[in-house]
């Protein structure tokens, strides 16, 4: 099994999201994940009951990866064993107790995550009752491009919008130049170079967890990904090309160098429904089970001002880009090179609306 080069462990050590709760923290611009385990939670409960159909173990031992920090960090968790509680009660057995994991990258801000435990465990036994098993929850830093928990020890994998993260940007993209990501301008090299790296690097995770999930065991991912099958159309890229033209605007003013915005590159992947189907088909260690789609706006707030519309997406933007983008071009450029974006934003906005398209799957470990 090829595990993650000795660059990308040096690029994982600075992706985490922004920590703490400031104006600019992952926790206060989260809303659009929010949303999105809002909405899927229909398919959660689902694939839950039917992995859990045939029995529920005295210890259910789950893992959430790619947890980052506030409240959205236990959403998932919450429902997760809600659902769980709910079906022992309906079986008329006792509850199980609840180990749960939760695990993202060692810059995470795991300290902002402890400090809503207190208020979690009083809002879960209100919402339960005193049937609930107790539940444990342990905070585990380590990369999901490497292995993080004992072989077979695992019941239940949860990960949201963290698995288009790639372990690093490809190699080969010289030629990519004045783009962070893929680009309608971007020659067919660069496209591959992504497209293999994704391949590469989501074999690799399901490779690991296959390790650590016990046979049957059951894990829910929900990314990013593309309806259409041209890796370089607008849905997919704009968001990223439209900083690449703040970075641009700023270079032409002298404020970046020019080789720092040429070997820059966004470490993420939006692959379509085949790429992912193809992968798992080839890896070989999980039943894909199914897969939905569905859409949601740049800005989760749907304000109807443009230009509201375009902060908000600036400062989520900014809340999961700015550890690696200070990493590259220095702290001082953030501030001016965000409120370009904004700009940038609203004129696109003010002619089409952005959209994210989201893919939630389901996997039985063979």
């Amino acid at each position: 099994m090829l595990l993650p080069t000795r660059e990308a462990m040096v690029f994982l050590k600075i992706l985490p999201m922004n920590g703490g709760n400031g104006k600019s923290s992952y926790a206060n611009n989260s809303l659009l994940q929010k949303k999105m385990l809002l909405e899927v939670r229909p398919f959660l409960e689902v694939s839950i009951k039917d992995a859990f159909s045939s029995g529920i173990p005295s210890c259910v031992k789950l893992a959430d990866l790619g947890c980052s920090s506030g409240p959205n960090s236990l959403s998932a968790i919450s429902e997760i064993i809600h659902t769980i509680h709910g079906m022992s009660k309906r079986m008329n057995c006792k509850s199980p107790e609840f180990q749960v994991f939760l695990n993202d990258l060692p810059g995470n801000d795991f300290n902002n995550i402890f400090s809503l435990l207190p208020d979690f465990n009083e809002k879960l036994t209100k919402e339960e009752d005193d049937t609930l098993g107790h539940c444990f929850i342990t905070g585990v830093p380590g990369s999901f491009y490497s292995r993080i928990f004992p072989s077979r020890s695992l019941d239940f994998v949860h990960s949201s919008c963290s698995v288009h993260w790639l372990s690093q940007a490809p190699a080969g993209l010289e030629k990519n130049k004045g783009h962070i990501y893929i680009a309608n301008g971007s020659p067919p090299t660069v496209i591959q170079a992504y497209t293999n790296q994704f391949q590469k690097d989501f074999s690799l995770f399901l490779g690991l967890r296959s390790e650590e999930i016990k046979p049957a065991g059951l894990m829910v991912i929900t990314i990013i990904g593309r309806s259409m099958e041209d890796p370089s159309g607008g849905e997919c890229c704009d968001l990223w090309e439209l900083l690449a033209e703040s970075l641009t605007d700023m270079l032409a003013e002298g404020l970046i160098e020019e080789a720092d915005l040429n070997s820059f590159n966004i470490p993420r992947y939006y692959p379509s429904e085949g790429e992912v189907r193809a992968v798992v088909q080839e890896e070989g260690s999980f039943n894909l089970d199914k897969i939905e789609s569905f859409e949601a706006n740049w800005d989760p707030f749907d304000d109807s001002d443009k230009y509201r519309e375009a902060q908000n997406v600036a400062n989520y933007v900014r809340s999961i880009t700015e550890p690696t983008l200070k990493s590259h071009f220095g702290g001082a450029v953030i501030g001016n090179l965000f409120g370009r974006y904004a700009d940038h934003l609203a004129k696109h906005l003010l002619m089409e609306e952005g959209k994210y398209f989201f893919m939630v799957i389901s996997l039985t470990k063979k």
